[in-house]
């Protein structure tokens, strides 16, 4: 598993892993309708916003001490770390905050029980809050192990073109970093 560190077209740092989306596992039989219908709102979110939390998830499965992480390469080492411990320190403290919201939401989204069809609301609303607390723990951990930066000059070669404006290069840029890191659908993590 691959992890990834680059600026999006807003210059905002995004961390996504080179897994493709998936929904969340949830084992019932009794709601499987409900629980169907509520991932596939989930599913909605923005893939920047959906593979970064999963990207936070997935590293609770990562054994290893050593977290490999590509970026640009244009900050040096030491800057890339900082900025990195100091954006999954604001991670941690958006995630804890938005766990306090939705605990505060859900019983409220109880009430919703008594209108007719699924409460779709409650549903959307309880995976978000698995979303997050697994992010949450993932965040935790990350910051428990220790990261190494590559440079990446195709990364380099998106920041660039991204600075100068040239969207005309941007898709001939996604599709050879979709080939080099196996990643689907790069464009919609990085741009609009």
């Amino acid at each position: 598993m691959r992890f990834f560190f680059i600026r999006d077209y807003r210059h905002r740092y995004r961390y996504f892993s080179s897994d493709p989306i998936s929904q969340i596992q949830i084992k019932t039989s009794r709601w499987k309708e409900f629980w169907e219908l509520a991932k596939k709102k989930l599913m909605l979110l923005p893939q920047r916003i959906l593979r970064q939390e999963q990207a936070f998830g997935k590293i609770l499965k990562f054994n290893e001490d050593k977290i490999q992480i590509f970026y640009s390469g244009k900050p040096d080492n030491k800057k890339i770390k900082t900025k990195f411990y100091f954006f999954l320190q604001r991670q941690r403290t958006k995630h804890i905050l938005l766990l306090v919201g939705e605990t505060l939401l859900l019983p409220i989204s109880g009430l919703a029980a008594f209108l007719p069809g699924p409460n779709v609301f409650f549903g959307v609303l309880a995976l978000l809050m698995i979303t997050h607390w697994q992010a949450l723990r993932g965040i935790n951990r990350t910051l428990k192990k220790y990261f190494e930066f590559i440079p990446s000059s195709l990364f380099r070669e998106w920041e660039q073109a991204q600075e100068s404006k040239k969207e005309e290069s941007y898709p001939q840029i996604f599709k050879k970093i979709e080939n080099e890191y196996n990643l689907v659908e790069i464009r919609k993590v990085l741009w609009k």
